[in-house]
């Protein structure tokens, strides 16, 4: 019979025996060899000529756990982003440069983790790389990233100012012994050859091993080799995001098998949210198994957000729970529908909106400049405004003289004037060309000074621009 369920045991494992101290990460003696002189130089005073620590190496094999059991015994401040929070240009000279000065109140000093910095794609999130180069050269803060695969040609540069720090996979028996470790605290029934199978299958994934480890002992109460047998798999490379909601949506024999498809997805919590949220009408017919799992993600989301934003990461056991086991059970009147899966709509309205929203905030950016206000004021107050001069001008010169005086190009034109676009083009066009011709009248006249009343005459054509109208 299964263990009785308390509030610890819902703590996933990977986080209640994540290391707490440099000398609990297991085989990383060389990665602390390099990582730990480096910070040290750092808490002296003494800027290393390299002010970033690369690590790379297989997921699962400790990068992150080492950065923070090192920020835990040096007590240091840890200001982690994720690939999604600096992707673009602007987001890494607002975020992670902010983050470079930054001070801490209570703490020894500041520590920034870059995790997963080979997720940036160079085409889409172009001038990326160089921003956080430009960053690296002159912080006040360590800066330690993470990657997979370090040496992609678009990394090249962050190579260059980094000290390269490699993580090895575990060995099998290191593994092992840590999963038996794991077992005597939880006073589980462990078979070594149990372990070992789980071991293997992970292909040294230390997260993925306590995964499958935690899932076997919850759902069973013990762990033996004809248990794991039929429950563990081996690793996928790439997620699979159709097994994980058949799992889900066509009610498994036991629940944490639903639990295990959405704990272990590598798809983002919130992305899976979506994913089956949108999908659900889709496949339960029945109004009272929608409401059901409706209302199992909703309290999902709740947790979810409770775990992120309040710190309480225990909760994030709930929320597996909620989002797994939770909309499986909730069909209870009727069968699957035979429908398709669909793309969630939010993921692809966001998709779809990302350039005009980058369109947005350089606009934003110029104006903000220009008008000495902010750039929230900008887009909240002023840009509406604009807009309805771009759309609405029964003369298109007025918003071309906008549009060159600010330097306005034409993405940033059309995202003002919509269908209105290409007159105002044509217009500036024709202003250009009439400023050309006037340019060389002038060089072909004698060299005369212009009088005053020419001067100011030319300047306010020259000025023409927002005051215009406000």
């Amino acid at each position: 019979m299964p263990p009785i369920r308390t509030r610890s045991s819902l703590v996933p494992w990977v986080i209640k025996y994540r290391p707490r101290r440099i000398d609990e990460v297991v085989n990383q003696d060389q990665a602390k060899k390099i990582l730990v002189p480096w910070i040290k130089s750092w808490l002296a005073g003494r800027k290393p000529e390299k002010r970033a620590a690369l690590l790379h190496g297989p997921p699962g094999v400790g990068k992150t756990s080492l950065v923070e059991a090192i920020a835990g015994e040096f007590s240091l401040e840890v200001v982690e982003l994720n690939a999604s929070d600096y992707r673009r240009r602007s987001d890494i000279e607002r975020i992670v440069g902010a983050a470079a000065r930054k001070r801490s109140m209570f703490k020894k000093g500041v520590l920034i983790l870059l995790d997963e910095v080979d997720g940036i794609n160079p085409r889409e999130d172009a001038g990326g790389i160089e921003a956080l180069v430009s960053i690296i050269k002159t912080t006040d803060n360590p800066i330690i990233m993470t990657a997979n695969d370090p040496w992609k040609d678009f990394l090249r540069p962050l190579r260059d100012v980094s000290i390269m720090v490699e993580f090895k996979p575990l060995t099998l028996t290191q593994l092992v012994s840590l999963l038996q470790r794991i077992c005597d605290a939880e006073k589980l029934e462990c078979e070594r050859e149990a372990l070992r199978y789980i071991a293997e299958r992970s292909e040294g994934d230390v997260r993925a091993a306590i995964n499958d480890l935690q899932a076997v002992a919850q759902g069973y109460g013990r762990v033996t080799i004809s248990i794991v047998r039929e429950v563990v798999r081996g690793r996928e490379k790439s997620v699979d995001i159709w097994r994980t909601l058949n799992q889900v949506f066509y009610k498994p024999r036991y629940a944490w098998i639903a639990r295990k498809a959405v704990s272990q997805s590598e798809k983002d919590y919130e992305e899976l949210l979506a994913w089956i949220n949108d999908n659900l009408p889709r496949k339960y017919g029945e109004p009272g198994d929608v409401f059901r799992a409706w209302d199992a993600l909703a309290r999902a989301t709740t947790f979810l957000n409770r775990a992120k934003f309040g710190g309480r990461w225990e909760l994030l056991s709930y929320v597996f729970d909620l989002m797994g086991a939770g909309v499986a059970y909730a069909r209870q009147e009727g069968e699957v529908l035979k429908a398709r899966y669909s793309y969630p709509e939010k993921i692809r309205l966001l998709a779809q909106l990302r350039a005009k929203r980058e369109v947005r905030e350089k606009l934003a950016e110029i104006l903000a400049k220009r008008v000495l206000t902010s750039k929230s004021t900008v887009k909240n107050e002023v840009l509406p405004i604009l807009s309805a001069i771009f759309k609405n001008a029964k003369d298109p010169t007025k918003p071309a003289q906008i549009a060159l005086a600010y330097g306005l190009d034409e993405k940033m034109i059309e995202y003002l004037a919509g269908p209105q676009k290409h007159e105002i083009v044509r217009a500036i066009a024709l202003l250009k060309k009439a400023r050309a011709q006037e340019k060389s009248k002038v060089e072909g006249k004698s060299s005369k000074k212009p009088s005053r009343r020419g001067k100011e005459q030319k300047k306010t054509q020259r000025n023409v621009g927002l005051d215009f109208y406000f």
